[in-house]
């Protein structure tokens, strides 16, 4: 087992355009004889003005559109936009939208100018899983603070035919640029603030929830942001259009997954991994199907986890008058009445999933090729079986 922090090689490129009136200033970061592409998902992004915002700073570069890509893009819709960059020889593109409209417009990006079937990006027991070498340049606008896509390589896609939720990852498929408008999420409703909150408290956890390796600067920024998540909670509704609470839930959602707290430590995933094939099997959201299972992980693997759990404890949840043990169930218990604190589910019935369902999601995980997961990869489908029965009720 590794015991301290791993030789690591970071690599971030993409600028960050954040505070107020950002869109504007992405025209120094645009080619002036760019054709650019316009993605986004429904008509949100059009309704409050957004996407036009986004027109006027291009000027007078030629672009267009391309609409309705879905909360969890699909591998059908996207190809259709991959056909029209090749088509009308579109040359950079714009994500408008959250986590879902940037992950599809990587694969676009990647897709467009991949030689060969593009279904061959994924691996999962879905293509070949061959390396990206290049993909056309593009830029973001946040509007879903979340998955932080906007800020790193990676991206899931949706498989509708096949129930399958896969992903990829590419140097090739960083943004550009992105704008980090925090006004912009004034227009989302109580349901996605709460989904972006839960799914970047669960990013956090899958870095650090793990077995300590000595990394001091990692563990401080993850227990910080973990506590500041918690603070945050309260305030973070539809109706409060507070710009510092905004600024600071932006930032953090971004911070939570740009890769800056993950060098050198082991990290997990797993619980992803598991919720991505419920939202396959059933279509709830994503980061409502994360809560369930992180819970379960906690007390499944809670000897792999001891050290760090109890660490978790003391630094995120302030508990240190009890034993160790105490100390543990003290912090899974916190943690469950936090997530119902801004209604999430704990339980996997509260989204669905019954005791006869169990057997279909582990062969679905088997079918991926998700038989050995976790920080050591020791997570196998025997034990993920127990983490989803310890999750239903």
């Amino acid at each position: 087992m590794q015991t301290e922090i791993a030789n690591f090689n970071f690599y971030n490129p993409t600028r960050i355009l954040f505070g107020k009136n950002q869109i504007e200033a992405m025209d120094a970061y645009i080619p002036q004889n760019a054709k650019v592409l316009i993605t986004y998902g429904g008509g949100s992004a059009k309704r409050f003005g957004t996407i036009d915002r986004v027109v006027e700073a291009l000027g007078n570069r030629k672009w267009d559109t391309f609409s309705g890509i879905e909360a969890n893009p699909h591998f059908e819709t996207l190809m259709q936009a991959v056909e029209k960059v090749k088509e009308e020889n579109f040359d950079f593109i714009i994500a408008v939208g959250g986590g879902s409209v940037i992950d599809g417009t990587k694969f676009i990006a990647a897709a467009s100018v991949f030689p060969g079937d593009p279904i061959d990006i994924f691996g999962q027991g879905i293509g070949a899983g061959k390396p990206i070498e290049e993909a056309l340049p593009f830029g973001t606008v946040l509007t879903l603070p979340a998955t932080s896509s906007e800020m790193n390589s990676g991206a899931v896609i949706t498989f509708e035919e096949l129930k399958a939720k896969v992903s990829f990852s590419s140097e090739k498929t960083f943004p550009k640029f992105s704008v980090l408008e925090p006004e912009i999420t004034y227009t989302l409703p109580d349901r996605q603030l709460r989904n972006g909150l839960t799914d970047t408290f669960i990013h956090l956890l899958e870095d650090y929830l793990t077995y300590p390796v000595d990394a001091r600067l990692q563990d401080a920024w993850s227990e910080a942001s973990l506590r500041e998540i918690i603070k945050l909670a309260p305030e973070l509704n539809a109706d409060n259009h507070d710009y510092s609470v905004r600024a600071n839930y932006m930032w953090i959602c971004t911070n939570g997954l740009n890769n800056i707290l993950r060098p050198g430590v082991p990290t997990d995933w797993a619980t992803h991994e598991l919720g991505h094939e419920i939202t396959a099997f059933n279509n709830t959201d994503h980061a409502r199907t994360l809560t369930p299972v992180m819970l379960a992980t906690m007390k499944v693997r809670k000897e792999e986890k001891y050290e760090k759990l109890i660490q978790y404890a003391e630094n995120v949840w302030g508990i240190t008058e009890a034993n160790d043990e105490e100390k543990i169930t003290l912090a899974i218990d916190k943690t469950a009445e936090f997530f119902q604190s801004i209604e999430m589910p704990t339980t996997l019935e509260e989204i669905g999933v019954k005791e006869a369902d169990i057997d279909y999601l582990v062969t679905q995980l088997e079918k991926h090729d998700d038989t050995a997961l976790g920080e050591n990869n020791q997570q196998t489908l025997d034990i993920s079986r127990k983490i989803y029965e310890t999750a239903l009720n």
